[in-house]
């Protein structure tokens, strides 16, 4: 009988531990455990080399000066005349800058002639004038002229005249069909009247050639 009542007992004991939510102690870690081995270390990652220095990018190539050729002028018919001429390209065609002086008053027709040579006393070695358009005789500003047709200079009571003048369409080019390289600048007694075939321009006072 007292052992039956402490059964009783003891079972009552634990069933009512475990309503009060007592919890069994957790069993004491063994001395001899192991602890957990440590997450390996990351591997060093590898630099990436450092990028080469960029090239310096390559000059770009200098634009040409524009061409430019110069003209000395010579007295021809028996006239004082002196000068120059100065020919310059620019886009879409040639600057024309002339000088002269010893030359009687008024206007005076100067055009660019087919032949660079002077050599003849009145000039005639230069041809008429250059026209490979095959156009009539006309003044500038019309479109529809010799290439060579460059209007009138005028001369002052002193004998000097300047212009200056930029014929479209023209070129400096050796070989081009409308180069005015190898060809003559021509300076008239007379004024460019606009008739044809040439202006009437009378006789030839002045020459230069213009070089290639």
């Amino acid at each position: 009988m007292k052992t039956s009542r402490f059964l009783v007992l003891a079972l009552g004991g634990i069933a009512l531990a475990i309503a009060c939510g007592g919890k069994q102690p957790e069993p004491a870690a063994s001395p001899d455990a192991t602890p957990p081995a440590a997450p390996p270390a990351p591997e060093p990652t590898a630099s990436a080399e450092p990028a080469a220095p960029a090239e310096p990018a390559a000059p770009a190539a200098e634009a040409k000066p524009p061409r430019t050729l110069d003209v000395e002028l010579q007295a021809k018919s028996g006239s004082k005349l002196k000068g120059k001429a100065t020919l310059t390209e620019v886009p879409g065609g040639v600057k024309i800058a002339v000088s002269v002086e010893g030359v009687d008053p008024g206007d005076h027709a100067w055009h660019i002639h087919e032949k660079g040579d002077c050599s003849a006393a009145d000039a005639a070695s230069a041809g008429s004038h250059y026209n490979p358009g095959g156009h009539d005789h006309a003044l500038p500003p019309a479109e529809k002229r010799h290439l060579g047709d460059l209007g009138n200079l005028t001369v002052g009571k002193d004998g000097k005249g300047t212009l200056e003048i930029i014929v479209p369409n023209a070129n400096l080019t050796p070989g081009d069909p409308n180069s005015f390289t190898g060809r003559a600048i021509i300076i008239h007694a007379k004024k460019d009247d606009g008739g044809q075939p040439v202006g009437n321009a009378g006789g030839r006072i002045g020459c230069g050639v213009i070089g290639t």
